[in-house]
C-alpha cells in the first residue's frame, strides 16, 4: 500500500496545486494594488480578449470558475463600478452579454504590465521556450477534457495552438 504514496501521479497533482496557489497568492496582492480581485481581472481580460469585447454570460460562467449566480454577481458589482456593462441579446432575450467598458478596458491597461511582468518573473520566465511550449499544450490538453466548455465564444487557431475570437 505504501508504493501508493509515492505515484507519481499525485506528485503531478501536488506540484500544481502548490504552484497554482503560490502563482495565485502572488497575483492577487498585484491585483489589489489596481483594486481588482483575481476574479474581476478574470473578467476583465476574457471580455476584453474577446470579440466585441463582450461574452454572453453563460459563456463568461463558462470560461471563468463561477457558476452562473456568480457571474450575475460579479458581473452586477462590475457594472455598479463602472468596469461592464451588460447588453440584451437580440436573438434570445433570456440572454444577454457583459461588455467591458472604456473604463474597464483602462483599468485593465494599467493592471497588466505589472500582471505581466510578475508572470514573466514567477513562472514564464523560468522555462524555456521549448518547455513553456510543452506546458501549454499539456494545460490546454487537460483543459480540453476536463472542462470542455472553457472556450465558449472562441475557436482553435489552424494548428490548435492558441486560441483567437469566434467570427
Amino acid at each position: 500500500m505504501s508504493e501508493l504514496y509515492d505515484d507519481p501521479r499525485l506528485t503531478a497533482m501536488g506540484l500544481f496545486a502548490e504552484a497554482h496557489r503560490g502563482l495565485s497568492t502572488r497575483f492577487a496582492v498585484q491585483l489589489e494594488e489596481h483594486g481588482l480581485s483575481q476574479v474581476e481581472f478574470e473578467v476583465l481580460l476574457r471580455l476584453a480578449r474577446s470579440p466585441g469585447h463582450e461574452l454572453r454570460m453563460s459563456d463568461l460562467s463558462a470560461q471563468t470558475s463561477l457558476s452562473t449566480s456568480g457571474v450575475t454577481r460579479v458581473v452586477d458589482r462590475m457594472e455598479r463600478d463602472g468596469l461592464l456593462r451588460r447588453r440584451a441579446c437580440p436573438s434570445d432575450r433570456r440572454s444577454s452579454y457583459a461588455v467591458v467598458t472604456q473604463s474597464g478596458l483602462n483599468r485593465l491597461g494599467e493592471t497588466l504590465p505589472g500582471h505581466l511582468e510578475l508572470i514573466e518573473k514567477s513562472f514564464t520566465g523560468l522555462l524555456d521556450d521549448h518547455l513553456l511550449e510543452t506546458v501549454l499544450y499539456g494545460m490546454r490538453t487537460v483543459r480540453d477534457a476536463v472542462n470542455p466548455c472553457a472556450t465558449a465564444g472562441t475557436t482553435t487557431d489552424p494548428v490548435g495552438v492558441g486560441r483567437v475570437p469566434a467570427e
